[in-house]
């Protein structure tokens, strides 16, 4: 992320780019999932960053 807030791309931050694995890990990370949960999470639910936490709390949870 740049330090200059007004230099920023299009990008929409709220989707997981499923394919890039840098991203499934970072997923996974904050969640506290392994990374091959997360991408079962992504191919089961979509990209959506706030429905997968959510998700991969009940999977903490249980």
């Amino acid at each position: 992320m740049p330090d200059d807030k007004t230099k920023t791309d299009n990008r929409d931050r709220s989707q997981v780019a499923g394919d890039e694995d840098y991203e499934v890990r970072h997923l996974a990370e904050e969640a506290g999932i392994t990374p091959e949960q997360a991408r079962i999470l992504i191919k089961r639910h979509g990209t959506d960053r706030k429905v997968l936490h959510k998700i991969a709390e009940s999977i903490k949870a249980s």
